[in-house]
């Protein structure tokens, strides 16, 4: 399932560069993760960085976004095709 970034964000810049697919950009008020592109780093690490970094826990499932981790894998050979 993709992550989300919940209303608790302080803005403090840490998670943005750490995603590996580039779907976290600065939204109108908080930072936002796009969930076409979120893998949950699926492909990349073994956990999803944006969750690691977080200093105040705020990138939760997106329960509007529920994936296998089969399609998350197959969303990450899909970006990762995109990218050659």
């Amino acid at each position: 399932m993709a992550l989300k970034i919940t209303d608790e964000c302080i803005n403090c810049d840490v998670c943005e560069p750490e995603c590996p697919n580039g779907a976290i950009t600065q939204g109108e008020e908080i930072y936002v993760i796009d969930p076409a592109l979120c893998t949950e780093c699926i492909g990349h690490y073994e956990e999803s960085q944006c969750v690691e970094v977080c200093p105040v826990d705020c990138c939760l499932a997106d329960e509007a976004h529920v994936e296998s981790e089969e399609v998350l894998r197959a969303k990450y050979e899909k970006l990762i095709s995109e990218e050659a």
